[in-house]
């Protein structure tokens, strides 16, 4: 696990995917090595996700986020985005590849995608700004 933890911070402070593929780590961010996880739905009134998600350190993952158009919704998480190292977000076919977020919003329907790998093992959360109801967030445990 310190192996894929030290690989992990070594791709991401010599500049993440593009570099880890010039030297052969790209195995670590490849298609067969991501697990999927379940849908994040932002909808006025709606539960976001059915429990907590469980991740694992040094385990790369794709999620995407979905919002309905029935408000204009953000979701903040900055811990959480601290925790891990995201290759890429795709929205609409676009791809970005940024070096880190703190939150995101929705201002109409659409569809998110984030591709990253968990680093830091704790308890975080994301959800709505301001928000203070539990179908408003999302537990998320790394191990």
């Amino acid at each position: 696990m310190r192996k894929t933890l030290a690989l992990s911070a070594l791709i991401a402070a010599l500049g993440g995917a593009a570099w880890a593929h010039d030297f052969g780590f790209a195995g670590v961010l490849s298609a067969s090595n991501m697990e999927e996880l379940p849908p994040i739905t932002l909808g006025s009134g709606k539960q976001m996700a059915d429990g907590p998600l469980m991740l694992k350190s040094g385990t790369g993952y794709e999620i995407e986020i979905i919002a309905d158009g029935s408000a204009e919704i953000g979701l903040e998480g900055p811990g959480f985005f601290r925790s891990i190292w995201i290759n890429e977000i795709v929205i609409n076919g676009l791809e970005i590849r940024p070096y880190g977020i703190e939150s995101v919003e929705f201002d109409e329907e659409g569809t998110m995608e984030i591709e990253f790998i968990a680093i830091k093992p704790g308890r975080h959360f994301l959800r709505i700004p301001g928000s203070t109801g539990d179908s408003q967030r999302v537990d998320i445990i790394i191990e």
